[in-house]
């Protein structure tokens, strides 16, 4: 494996521990992105704040003060200075895309379009996933009809044996020396 090769792997990786679920949402959090840019926290939120007509509430929406603690008792290990006292935004898809227009770095588009490739990976992993769990409901349907069926046969046998027999005199060989 080249080296490039190695780094886009390992900058993959990276991204994917960055995606988390905020509000239902795969999001990145201002702190990861800027990292990945190699810009601090504060540049990137300056040039979101001058453009902030770029980025609606579907490409990106700052979390509350509960969402903030949370992120923050998540991560066990606080670097003095990483967090910052303002509220952190939390990036959509979308607004991690419109971000390449904000930061003109070309180390920015480069790592927007190592983003993309993995939300895209993402998506089709998820994709597979809903494929996948669409015919184990098919699978578990038609198993469920077959052990129905197997099932209601059973209950026929065992209420023909449950109804008693009707005994009929039965003629003893020792009866005729009485």
């Amino acid at each position: 494996m080249t080296k490039k090769a190695k780094n886009a792997m390992i900058q993959t990786e990276r991204i994917k521990n960055a995606i988390l679920l905020i509000r239902g949402q795969k999001v990145m959090i201002d702190a990861d992105l800027a990292e990945l840019y190699g810009v601090e926290t504060k540049v990137l939120k300056q040039a979101v704040r001058r453009n902030i007509d770029r980025f609606p509430s579907d490409f990106m929406f700052e979390l509350t003060k509960e969402e903030n603690q949370s992120l923050r008792s998540q991560n066990v290990t606080l670097k003095r200075g990483q967090h910052s006292k303002y509220l952190s935004f939390a990036f959509t898809e979308l607004g991690v895309a419109m971000l390449s227009t904000v930061l003109k770095s070309e180390r920015a588009v480069q790592v927007n379009i190592q983003i993309m490739r993995t939300f895209t990976k993402l998506r089709e992993a998820l994709i597979d996933n809903k494929d996948l769990r669409r015919e184990l409901e098919e699978l578990k349907q038609i198993t469920e009809e077959r052990f129905q069926i197997v099932f209601e046969t059973l209950d026929q046998l065992l209420t023909v044996e449950s109804k008693p027999k009707k005994i009929y005199p039965v003629k003893s060989i020792f009866s005729e020396f009485a």
